[in-house]
């Protein structure tokens, strides 16, 4: 997949994780376009949100955590949100906080590896951590279908969540 595909996948995802933010907090605002230090700020509750979308999770294990790309912080090493969430399955959303990312890489002593992205035409460095770690070290998970189930069960009609 192409940069410009990968990118339109992953505001697909960023307006998903928005949607679901605004039920409860409508001023939630997604950032459009290219912005490093996060995607979504949450104004009532002064916290910012990173989307990260990897469905090639469910091939390899892993979940990409990139900190530089051609030689300058990213991912990781350049956000500024409060929050990232992993949409890793079609159905999936695991939320953590950046600083439990570099703990978990601390303490399970995870390798920085350099490699060049499918779609990509620089290097980037990036730590490829089996998802699993993620989600033991992770604040919450949910499950996409589960939440929008029970938000129209609670009359939420705004919600309108597609793939």
């Amino acid at each position: 997949m192409k940069f410009p595909e990968a990118f339109a996948e992953g505001e697909k995802s960023e307006d998903i994780i928005e949607e679901l933010i605004q039920i409860k907090y409508p001023q939630a605002k997604r950032k459009k376009g290219y912005f490093k230090p996060w995607d979504i700020i949450v104004p009532e509750i002064d916290t910012t949100v990173e989307v990260k979308r990897d469905f090639k999770c469910q091939e390899t294990g892993n979940l990409v955590i990139e900190t530089f790309m051609n030689g300058n912080p990213s991912g990781l090493a350049a956000t500024k949100a409060d929050w990232w969430v992993f949409h890793s399955e079609e159905d999936q959303l695991i939320w953590i906080k950046p600083d439990l990312i570099k703990d978990m890489i601390l303490i399970r002593g995870f390798k920085q590896v350099e490699f060049i992205g499918i779609g990509d035409e620089i290097s980037k460095k990036a730590y490829l951590v089996p998802k699993i770690e993620v989600i033991n070290f992770s604040n919450k998970i949910n499950s996409l279908k589960r939440t929008t189930e029970f938000l129209k069960k609670k009359n939420y009609e705004r919600i309108k969540i597609s793939n």
